[in-house]
């Protein structure tokens, strides 16, 4: 898994019940896997087309921090499919606790939002870099 992006909770994103409001947290993985798919991706126009269900572990508080990481799962012809996971990150010990996880799909899109082929140096160098299986 590769670090996309860290966030740490403000007093703003608390729900009624003292923890993050899992929309906040939804939308914050939402736009790390956006950049993740677009930078794996070499292109800007990238959109969510599916997600997975959320999985919520653990609840978070105000002041604490986020890491959230993503790998490629599967990557298609048009679309590419991300493992994303978000941590809860203890600055003392270093500790990172799983607190929520998904899959989201993106597809490669041209300037009339239809589908169009991910580079083929992309595709290529991705199945380059995949483990040889017997």
């Amino acid at each position: 898994m590769n670090l996309v992006t860290k966030k740490i909770v403000m007093a703003k994103d608390i729900g009624i019940h003292g923890n993050l409001f899992g929309g906040i947290l939804m939308a914050w993985i939402d736009e790390a896997a956006a950049a993740y798919a677009t930078e794996y991706c070499h292109t800007p126009n990238m959109v969510t087309v599916h997600v997975d269900a959320f999985t919520f572990k653990k609840p978070l508080k105000a002041g604490q921090h986020i890491r959230i990481y993503a790998c490629v799962k599967e990557l298609g012809r048009t679309s590419i499919t991300l493992k994303l996971e978000a941590y809860k990150y203890n600055l003392y010990s270093r500790e990172e606790t799983l607190v929520c996880n998904t899959n989201a799909t993106f597809v490669r899109i041209d300037d009339d939002g239809t589908p169009t082929a991910i580079g083929e140096t992309i595709r290529r160098n991705h199945y380059e870099k995949l483990p040889i299986t017997t």
